[in-house]
C-alpha cells in the first residue's frame, strides 16, 4: 500500500485539502503521521473513505451521522440492519427539510407577487418588508 500527500488525496477524492483537513478534525478521516519535513503521508485508503463521506453527505448524512456508518462499517458485529435502521430517521429528516422548502417557496412566491403589483419607492417592496418584521404580515 502507497503513501499520499494531502494534494494528491484531495485531487483523487474529488474534494479541496481545506475539506480533508477539516475531516481530520472531525475525526472522519484518521490523522495521518508526518514526514520529517512535516508533511502529512496518508494511506491509499483514504480516498475511498473521503469519497464515502462525500457520498454520504450527498445523501444528507451528517459527519456526527457518517460517523457512526463509519463504525458499524468497521464493526465485525455489526449487520445490514444496523446501517438499514438509520435510512428512515433520515428520509424522515429529509421529508422535514422538502415540506419546510416548499413553505418557503409559497411565501417567497406570494412576496414576489405582490412585489410585481407594487409600484413606487423600495420601501415599499413587500420582500423587504417581510425581511425587516422577521416574516409578520
Amino acid at each position: 500500500m502507497s503513501a499520499l500527500t494531502i494534494g494528491a488525496i484531495a485531487k483523487q477524492a474529488g474534494v479541496n485539502i481545506e475539506t480533508l483537513r477539516y475531516y481530520e478534525r472531525q475525526g472522519v478521516v484518521a490523522k495521518p503521521p508526518r514526514t520529517g519535513s512535516n508533511y502529512r503521508i496518508y494511506p491509499e485508503d483514504t480516498v475511498r473513505r473521503v469519497r464515502f463521506v462525500k457520498r454520504a453527505q450527498e445523501l444528507g448524512f451528517s459527519l456526527k451521522e457518517i460517523k457512526v456508518l463509519l463504525a458499524l462499517r468497521a464493526s465485525r458485529g455489526a449487520r445490514c440492519e444496523d446501517v438499514c435502521r438509520q435510512a428512515p430517521r433520515k428520509i424522515e429528516e429529509i421529508e422535514d427539510k422538502i415540506r419546510s422548502l416548499q413553505a418557503m417557496k409559497t411565501v417567497l412566491g406570494k412576496l414576489a407577487d405582490e412585489c410585481a403589483l407594487t409600484q413606487g419607492p423600495v420601501s415599499d417592496c413587500p420582500i423587504l418588508e417581510s425581511l425587516n418584521t422577521n416574516g409578520r404580515r
